[in-house]
């Protein structure tokens, strides 16, 4: 449906409903997992401006030169539990196509005051795809925030939207992305009068990854890359992925102890050899993997489980969505005007954001009750949460045997926090460490 076409069904057929209110990031399904719903915490959201000194210039870099340095900006969306009245707000947001900008509706509140507990909370950082934004991931970043969590996500320079450059530039910054922020809320989080001060805990850091940003999140994890991609046709130029190489001292160096865990959705690279056995044996930090198993972007079978089954020296574990593709568990539903053919793209954006198989909200919502999970148990030490992981592999293979007054009787096997007739498509594995 062209925009304009799009314009007039909502206001003949929607007279009361913006497209903002349309284009909603917090729907929680009926029939969605039991640790998909908001927590107890009101949510706030504020935006920083950081700047990462002296870094490789790789979209100028040439062959055979020193590579210049500059600084590097970075914008950072921060949500966090907030003393809020009325919950609710919108966010202007890139649509794929770099020129469109959309307003998106959610639970958070602009510039809320922070909400301290007797503790701080625990961090958590998102890393978009390539192309993304900060907002890509903005469900399951508003979502941690409601439960107890300081959520960051970065709008990595030369990889969003509206600002794609060479992609070596995103080969070589994520994983340094990611531990500056990290680094730099560690920081504020000790500077009397900054909003961070007293809220956040940088010494409990997770970080979750999508495609290009599960790629940063394996480095970040450990895993050094390989010889044969950084001497890649399509690498970062003039050898510059080196500086992550396994085995390297600047890539030991790299490694930051405060990320515990790590959840990685469609981590882009091992089909194109990224790692080998001796890159993946340095991974230190457990992770979580999820992906659709006809993933055909960083491909299901030659990419993200060789991931899975690889990095021995960690617990993983792997949630298949059975028939989707990339845009499993990450992507925000696509907003309404994404429907409409761009012009510049060639296609609808709506492609990016949504799986022809699987309901977008669906498996956000999927990925919330397993993203809590994971963060509840190695960020707040909540071993109560393990029985949501001790699961039948294949979730077809539950056995829902419950009473009329909600009691287990004996062969009850359903997913954990899956209602009757629910837990269908998935699939979890787990590996332990060797």
């Amino acid at each position: 449906m062209h925009r304009p076409l799009l314009t007039l069904f909502v206001s003949l057929f929607l007279p009361a409903v913006s497209l903002a209110d349309e284009n909603r990031i917090d729907r929680i399904r009926p029939d969605a997992p039991e640790l998909a719903a908001y927590g107890s915490h009101r949510v706030g959201v504020r935006t920083l401006t950081l700047t990462n000194p002296g870094q490789i210039d790789v979209v100028n870099a040439q062959a055979g030169k020193p590579a210049p340095r500059y600084d590097r900006p970075l914008t950072v969306e921060i949500w966090y539990p907030a003393v809020v009245d009325k919950p609710g707000g919108t966010y202007k947001v890139f649509l794929r196509d770099g020129k469109t900008e959309v307003s998106i509706a959610g639970q958070a509140v602009r510039d809320a005051a922070p909400e301290k507990g007797a503790d701080p909370y625990p961090l958590v950082i998102v890393s978009h795809g390539y192309p993304g934004n900060r907002y890509l991931l903005s469900p399951l970043a508003e979502n941690l925030a409601s439960k107890g969590y300081v959520v960051a996500s970065i709008d990595h320079t030369d990889s969003t939207y509206n600002d794609r450059a060479a992609f070596g530039s995103t080969l070589v910054n994520r994983p340094l992305d990611q531990r500056f922020v990290l680094s730099e809320i560690a920081a504020m989080s000790g500077q009397d009068g900054n909003f961070l001060s007293g809220l956040v805990d940088a010494g409990k850091a997770g970080l979750i990854g999508y495609s290009m940003g599960g790629y940063g999140a394996m480095i970040t994890a450990g895993a050094g890359v390989s010889e044969k991609a950084v001497k890649a046709d399509w690498s970062a130029p003039d050898g510059l992925l080196a500086v992550h190489q396994a085995g390297s001292g600047s890539h030991a160096a790299l490694f930051e102890p405060r990320f515990k865990a790590i959840l990685a959705i469609a981590p882009w690279g091992m089909q194109r050899g990224m790692w080998d056995e001796a890159g993946l044996s340095e991974v230190k930090v457990p992770i979580f993997f999820m992906a659709g198993s006809a993933d055909d972007v960083s491909d299901y079978q030659k990419g993200i489980r060789p991931l899975f089954t690889g990095a021995k020296s960690v617990d993983r574990y792997l949630l298949t969505f059975d028939h989707a593709n990339h845009n499993a568990a990450a992507p925000m539903p696509a907003p309404a005007e994404s429907f409409a053919v761009s012009p510049e793209l060639g296609f609808a954006p709506f492609e990016h954001y949504a799986d022809p198989v699987w309901d977008t909200v669906r498996m956000n919502n999927i990925a919330e009750h397993f993203a809590t999970v994971w963060f509840d148990l190695k960020l707040k030490g909540d071993l109560a949460r393990g029985r949501y992981l001790d699961l039948v592999e294949r979730s077809e293979d539950g056995v829902y045997a419950v009473d009329k007054d909600g009691r287990r009787q004996s062969g009850h096997s359903y997913w954990e926090g899956f209602r009757n007739r629910t837990a269908q498509g998935l699939r979890l594995e787990h590996l332990t460490a060797q």
